[in-house]
């Protein structure tokens, strides 16, 4: 396990976070085809047409070029959503990572410094709009190489983000992530955050919606965490 710590994003890091977060990204694409395989109405999609051509053309080649097909059109459809998001982020925030998160107040990006080389990132911004009496700060963007996951550096990440919070003076740290991520789910449930709502995925048109999980972690006053 290589020694990590962490510090603020730099310019210099840019090319190397960006690399990082299109492949953590798109990295959940065979996740998300295998979760839309789980689904009743694309099992049914899947038999049920490769079926009806076999009973219409009696031909057994075309039923299995018709349900190779059908796969990859599936393919496609979870890797496209994925596309999409990258794209969108790379052309907004992820495009000036200064600009958008430390110039502006209450929001930062970090990064895990592995021997000289990023290995992972994670951004929080206030929410805009947050209920009335409420300041939160929205977690973004965690990512952790592939080479340097199991190493402790998403939970490093996280404390670092949540101790950011309190010294801001936040009260909850929100955020949204997918079903698919099922790994990031049992981390941030493990380090305290709670379940506190369900969506979809905007990118992800129904019925074949992808869910997504709101989640918040309360930040205890300094009496508090003093028990």
């Amino acid at each position: 396990m290589a020694p990590f710590h962490i510090r603020k994003y730099q310019e210099g890091d840019h090319k190397r976070v960006l690399e990082l977060f299109v492949s953590g990204m798109e990295g959940n694409i065979p996740a998300t085809f295998h979760h839309m395989l789980t689904w009743l109405q694309t099992r049914l999609f899947l038999v049920g047409v490769p079926l009806a051509m076999l009973l219409v053309s009696g031909s057994w080649l075309l039923a299995v070029v018709c349900c190779s097909t059908l796969l990859l059109l599936l393919w496609l459809y979870a890797r496209y959503p994925w596309k999409l998001h990258v794209a969108k982020c790379l052309q907004a925030d992820m495009a000036d990572i200064t600009e958008h998160y430390l110039r502006r107040p209450g929001s930062c990006f970090w990064v895990a410094d592995c021997g000289g080389q990023v290995g992972g990132i994670v951004a929080a911004q206030p929410v805009k709009t947050p209920p009335l009496g409420k300041k939160q700060l929205e977690l973004f963007r965690l990512t952790v190489a592939l080479e340097h996951r199991g190493e402790g550096i998403a939970k490093a990440l996280i404390r670092t983000l949540l101790q950011f919070a309190r010294d801001q003076g936040y009260h909850e740290v929100v955020l949204e992530t997918s079903v698919i991520q099922q790994g990031a789910l049992a981390l941030y449930r493990a380090m305290g955050f709670q379940d506190i709502g369900m969506g979809f995925w905007y990118l992800t048109p129904r019925p074949m919606a992808i869910s997504t999980i709101h989640l918040m972690y309360h930040i205890s006053s300094p009496q508090e965490s003093r028990f």
